[in-house]
């Protein structure tokens, strides 16, 4: 549906290069990435904001490297929702389907996506005295009643707080399946990213840098960057000896990890924190990575709780508050840390 080759593009500060990219039709696909990679630019490149120096872009087999936005078939919303203030929600949501089909047409178009999200008595207010889930609401009601073959997200969550944020991905999965319309949406959020995504490319830099499904993305990466970004945390530089497909990791400070490669050598040694078991007792447990150490930090995080514990190497764990509160640790308690050697991926 969306397919970019060697696209390239560039400012006097910053390139989009080399990107290419497959995104099938329907699906629902997320590129994620830190601020500053490019996100945005790449969805204004696709839209037809900016013209590329080379490289070719094809919405639904038709080249459109070169044709106006209006050409293009899209429906961009951005992440300030870019609504006509002077407009009601009825107006703004209509504006243009006006300007492209015969008024009863529009009309029907019209009906059909506010019914579909919830906002017939939104019709007759502006955009000020909407919540920014409403707001949200209507900016995509206007890009859905244009029927475009593409969807385009520009961070559309991040200006909303946490309660609606969950609410609207809620309505995001269920619009998708609905109208499945082929979307690309684009976030630095990766629970945003892991809950929407069928599929997720990482871009840094103005490069995408590994694409995949999200397991293969958080679980899997295949480079430090992803590794970090994506939450793994726990990253250390290690070497490697295996023997019948099961490496020994050497990572300093008299620690050695198990894990399930063939890798060898110089290696990077990544566990995400949620993979990690603690208790204050010897765990009985499959996982063939056990250590003793030390709590020597607790960070608070509402329902759950970071601990930073020193087995020699320093371990971040994640941990839920009641478990902390039930097990009475506090900085300085002696615990024990566990993990299986599948949880490790060694890069």
């Amino acid at each position: 549906m969306i397919s970019i080759k060697s696209l390239f593009k560039s400012w006097p500060e910053f390139s989009i290069g080399e990107i290419n990219l497959e995104v099938e039709e329907q699906e629902y696909f997320v590129v994620l990435g830190p601020t500053g990679a490019g996100k945005t630019l790449l969805l204004e490149l696709i839209a037809g904001f900016y013209q590329p120096e080379r490289g070719l872009i094809k919405i639904n087999d038709r080249e459109v490297t070169y044709l106006p936005p209006e050409k293009r078939e899209i429906g961009f919303v951005y992440q300030d929702y870019s609504l006509f203030p002077h407009l009601t929600v009825r107006e703004n949501v209509s504006f243009g389907a006006k300007l492209k089909e015969e008024p009863s047409s529009a009309r029907s178009s019209v009906r059909r996506i506010i019914k579909l999200l919830g906002i017939s008595h939104l019709m007759d207010r502006y955009p000020r005295t909407l919540s920014g889930g409403e707001q949200q609401k209507t900016a995509l009601a206007r890009s859905l009643v244009l029927d475009p073959k593409v969807l385009l997200l520009d961070e559309p969550l991040s200006a909303l707080d946490a309660p609606t944020q969950d609410r609207m991905r809620s309505e995001l999965k269920r619009i998708h399946h609905e109208i499945g319309v082929t979307t690309l949406h684009v976030t630095h959020n990766r629970e945003e990213a892991s809950l929407l995504a069928d599929r997720i490319g990482v871009m840094s830099n103005g490069r995408i840098v590994q694409i995949g499904g999200t397991e293969e993305i958080f679980r899997k990466p295949e480079s430090e960057f992803v590794a970090d970004f994506t939450g793994a945390e726990n990253i250390f530089d290690g070497n490697s000896k295996v023997e019948n497909g099961i490496a020994r990791v050497d990572i300093g400070k008299g620690v050695e990890i198990v894990a399930v490669s063939k890798k060898e050598g110089d290696v990077k040694a990544c566990i995400r924190p949620e993979y990690i078991l603690v208790s204050k007792h010897s765990i009985n447990t499959s996982g063939r990575n056990m250590f003793e150490g030390e709590i020597s930090g607790i960070l608070d995080q509402g329902p759950t709780v970071r601990l930073e514990i020193d087995v020699g190497q320093k371990f971040t764990v994640v941990i839920t508050k009641k478990s902390l509160m039930d097990m009475e640790l506090e900085t300085g308690s002696r615990v024990f840390l566990a993990f299986k050697a599948s949880a490790v991926h060694l890069i």
